[in-house]
Parts: C-alpha cells; sequence; structure tokens
C-alpha cells in the first residue's frame, strides 16, 4: 500500500489520534463518508443545461 508498512502506518495513525482526539474521530469518518457519498452523487446526476444558457458571451 503506496510502500507502506505496517510501523510507518501505525505512526500515521497514532498521530492522526493525537490531532484530532478520540471523540473527534468518529464525527470525522462520517463526514467524510458523506462527502465520497456526495461526491458520487454528484458525478452520476445528470448535467443541468440551464447553467451553461446563463453565461451570455458579450
Amino acid at each position: 500500500m503506496f510502500g507502506l508498512g505496517t510501523t510507518e502506518l501505525l505512526v500515521i495513525a497514532f498521530v492522526i489520534v493525537l490531532l484530532f482526539g478520540g471523540k473527534k474521530l468518529p464525527q470525522l469518518g462520517r463526514s467524510l463518508g458523506s462527502a465520497i457519498t456526495n461526491f458520487k452523487k454528484g458525478l452520476n446526476a445528470p448535467e443541468d443545461k440551464s447553467d451553461s444558457n446563463d453565461t451570455k458571451e458579450s
């Protein structure tokens, strides 16, 4: 996984826990998951053609 070993991943996880704290991690994961879900919905949504009509060239 990107050339990272177990020790490096543990150090990164430890730093993340130190930065955000134990109480903030579930909230951070939830918001990240909802952001990814909204991004995927945006990719699959049909384009709104009215936006392209709003920009008129002078």
